[in-house]
């Protein structure tokens, strides 16, 4: 029996930045931005995404990862209120909700922290963070220590292997599925939480709603140790995205096709994607404009759930310096969005509906049909259908004859619904420079 996230194609807004958020959260009132952010739903209905993960929301002290309180939603963005009629309105549009559960550390001014701050030995909470030790001071000017995440003393790790911390973050994932009815978590810095919780959360959550997704931030490592039955559903498929623009700029689909080989022992169910909030977008990684149409065909139909992080179905660039992240995370309102519709738009929303209609693409079996530096193909093998798909990232155009298993005598080029003919076991097409084409096997 499938689930709704095995045929999701995701868009993933960073609500904070692309409603043009003060950074610090100084205000004392609730500015109400999802007046925007609910403009964004018929979007992504046109674009073809049917889930949304949407994050971090909850009331934080500057970019969302510090959080002050995870049953608040943040003030700049609206009230508990907002965001439920958010949820609404997208679960109205067929779109499902993802959040940020930032469970690895909490920010200095979430309430068991300043507790702590204020009776140190005496707080029933001294044993809620990592590494708390009353001999020494912490750099920033307490008057005990603690474990913080990478060195940022403004996140002091929680210790997730105490059962009243469990326990209290389980209750939050409760109240956010009882007061605004979300589908799934994207685990925040899930490479460093505790395995134990990983499991436990995996069971309560079970039982609180049928079909809950768990996706970890998983950049390095083997992807194997979080995905499986007894931990999470999906992590972030760094490795992927890495060759994906890399393979592209170096003219090397060795690279990809390498790369997808070695993760399809681990299961068709990795979150994918080209850009997202923490990395340079796409459009300014790949060397080659022209590349970038081909870039999210291959998202679209590669193993994987695929994911447009918004701004991304325009092209629109941004690189991070070594102190900031605000130009991967632009305002940009829903109105400027459509003045900067493009080819590339009507690709990606193409790319999309192919790959939500195409059994094949939700967990198929993927099969290496043709690889050249230049030109690939590739089969993806559903329970009762077949999608073949062929690449080639030369400026020239190139002849490819492309290996097909099946007794079938034609395909249909999903792009634009012409017929090829299968001669002799073989599809012979000619593609464009830097272009490529999905074709279903029309199976007698």
């Amino acid at each position: 029996m499938s689930t709704w996230y095995e045929s999701s194609v995701f868009y993933h807004m960073y609500p904070l930045g692309m409603t043009g958020a003060p950074f610090h959260n100084t205000q004392e009132q609730v500015v109400n931005r999802f007046d925007e952010l609910d403009r964004w739903i018929p979007h992504m209905q046109e674009l073809g995404c049917n889930a949304v993960y949407i994050g971090p929301l909850f009331e934080s002290s500057s970019h969302g990862y510090d959080t002050r309180d995870y049953k608040l939603t943040d003030r700049r963005l609206g009230t508990n209120e907002d965001f439920a009629s958010f949820v609404k309105q997208c679960h109205e549009a067929g779109i499902r909700v993802v959040v940020d559960g930032v469970f690895n550390h909490t920010g200095r001014e979430f309430f068991a922290f300043r507790d702590i701050q204020e009776k140190r030995e005496g707080s029933p909470y001294r044993n809620w963070y990592k590494g708390v030790n009353f001999g020494w001071g912490s750099p920033m000017g307490d008057s005990f220590g603690y474990e913080a995440w990478q060195g940022h003393y403004e996140l002091p790790c929680l210790n997730l292997q105490n059962p009243e911390v469990k326990q209290y973050l389980f209750d939050v994932i409760r109240f956010w599925i009882d007061t605004f009815d979300i589908d799934g978590i994207r685990l925040d810095c899930a490479n460093v939480l505790d395995f134990q919780f990983m499991k436990e959360m995996r069971q309560a959550t079970g039982q609180m709603k049928e079909d809950f997704w768990l996706m970890g931030e998983v950049i390095h490592g083997d992807y194997a140790r979080w995905v499986n039955p007894e931990m999470l559903h999906s992590v972030t498929n760094y490795e992927l995205h890495k060759s994906l623009y890399s393979g592209l700029n170096d003219h090397n689909f060795f690279e990809i096709a390498h790369n997808v080989r070695r993760l399809e022992a681990i299961g068709r169910q990795l979150y994918t994607f080209l850009d997202n909030h923490d990395e340079n977008r796409i459009a300014s990684k790949l060397r080659k404009k022209e590349h970038l149409p081909l870039a999210y065909l291959l998202l679209f139909t590669l193993p994987g759930i695929p994911s447009i992080y918004y701004g991304g179905e325009w092209g629109v660039e941004g690189m991070r310096t070594n102190t900031s992240d605000v130009a991967l995370r632009p305002c940009i309102t829903m109105a400027e969005g459509k003045k900067l519709h493009c080819g590339l738009t009507d690709l990606i929303e193409k790319a999309a509906h192919i790959h939500a209609e195409e059994p094949a693409f939700h967990g198929g079996r993927y099969e290496e049909l043709m690889l050249t530096n230049r030109q690939y193909a590739f089969a993806r093998h559903g329970a009762s259908s077949t999608a073949v798909v062929a690449a080639n990232s030369d400026d020239e155009p190139a002849a490819v004859s492309i290996p097909v298993r099946t007794g079938a005598k034609e395909a249909e080029n999903l792009m634009d619904g012409t017929i090829i003919p299968i001669t002799d076991g073989r599809l012979n097409i000619s593609l464009e420079g830097n272009s490529g084409v999905v074709l279903r096997i029309m199976e007698d």
